[in-house]
């Protein structure tokens, strides 16, 4: 069967053309705390709904739904104003509803979910010369490919886990890392991923069946191709979303032609046992990783971690890559601009965590999978700020 694809998510770089890594590829066709300033007046249904257009600064695709206007902010800027009410508004306009199907994935259909397709070239990058004193628009050279190397088993007490879901006509996965919960510490039941993972973006809905699964494959038992019993498979259990959050940004531009989304493209998830065990997901996976926002660039060194399914990878396994201090990426420079690190990684990879060690010693995620290039070359992940740390906030409030 035909496997569906982020279409259009991808950017010409200098010396490669950029795909979109989501693991997002059913085996079917798919059709924190910010300031504290007054809240955005928000936008009312109009007549840029359906024929594209802008409200306030923002740029709108055509064909959007009246209802996904309801609660966005006037302009994008204004965006990282939103507190705890904002999102909140936004969020019951917005539901997301997935309801647990008891024993639903088995290994039958977590084997054969499929990757992504590679996403035509779209639009070419913003021009690789530095503003001054800022990151703002810039993109650098592709950095020098890095190999992934496998991560040692066992999985458990990793923070890292696989993403599945069901979308129009078939299954798909990704990658994703339990965080911290500010409001529960030591008892998370938080999961980043991508918003791409979560989301069809541009005026389409939540995926449905959205489970994470820590330690995939811990033991190794499904590797080489052999079928393995889901207590091979899922040895910490299934955990169903019960409340996810994406930008505003993914829902509203993603897929299609909107490139600047991948400069959004996290989202974060609130996840409960299918097998009620009265232990959060923290403490039944024995680790979790706290979200570093606003991090200092050029202080970073950065390793990515996935599940990559594309040959030469089967997905069945954990990789990494330490791809070191991460050149820019921008497709908007009134954007963050993204974080790039050289790594064959390929699609299955996609909302896998980045990690950087703090200040303090401890590791922390800073950013995700979002997209990378045709040949495996590179991988770029959003930069977290204000509007990342304000999703954050929300769900751990709720």
């Amino acid at each position: 069967m035909p496997t569906i694809h982020r279409s259009a998510l991808a950017a010409a770089l200098a010396a490669g053309t950029l795909f979109a890594v989501s693991a997002c590829g059913p085996d079917g066709p798919a059709g924190g705390g910010g300031t504290s300033a007054a809240p955005p007046p928000s936008s009312t249904a109009s007549p840029a709904a359906g024929t594209g257009g802008a409200i306030g600064g923002i740029t709108l695709p055509s064909g959007l739904p009246t209802s996904l206007l309801e609660g966005l902010p006037r302009t994008w800027d204004d965006l990282k104003k939103w507190k705890f009410e904002d999102w909140d508004k936004w969020a019951s306009k917005h539901v997301f509803n997935n309801p647990v199907v008891k024993d639903f994935w088995d290994p039958d259909k977590m084997g054969d979910s499929k990757p992504a397709d590679p996403a035509p070239p779209v639009a070419k990058p913003a021009p690789a010369t530095p503003a001054p004193a800022t990151d703002d628009g810039v993109t650098d050279p592709e950095p020098p490919v890095v190999k992934a190397v496998a991560v040692p088993r066992p999985y458990t007490k990793q923070p890292s886990g696989k993403v599945f879901f069901s979308a129009q006509g078939g299954r798909g996965n990704c990658s994703a890392t339990v965080i911290t919960d500010p409001q529960h510490p030591g008892r998370s039941n938080l999961v980043w991923t991508a918003g791409h993972c979560v989301h069809e973006g541009k005026g389409g809905s939540f995926y449905k069946d959205l489970v994470f699964v820590p330690a995939y494959n811990n033991s190794g038992a499904s590797s080489g191709g052999k079928r393995a019993p889901l207590s091979e498979l899922a040895p910490l259990g299934t955990w169903w979303a019960e409340q996810v959050t994406a930008s505003p940004q993914w829902m509203v531009e993603g897929g299609g032609s909107g490139d600047a989304a991948n400069q959004y493209d996290f989202a974060v998830m609130r996840v409960r046992n299918q097998n009620d065990t009265g232990k959060s997901l923290e403490e039944t996976v024995g680790s979790a990783v706290p979200v570093w926002f606003d991090a200092p660039r050029d202080q970073l060194k950065v390793s990515a971690v996935g599940y990559p399914l594309v040959k030469p990878f089967d997905g069945q396994e954990l990789y990494k890559c330490d791809g070191g201090k991460p050149t820019r990426l921008s497709f908007d420079a009134k954007r963050p601009t993204m974080l790039t690190i050289g790594c064959n990684m390929t699609q299955g990879a996609s909302g896998g965590g980045w990690f950087a060690t703090m200040p303090d010693g401890r590791t922390a995620l800073v950013s995700n999978t979002s997209i990378g290039t045709q040949e495996h070359t590179t991988l770029s992940g959003p930069y977290l700020e204000a509007v990342a740390r304000q999703a954050l906030d929300w769900i751990s409030k709720k």
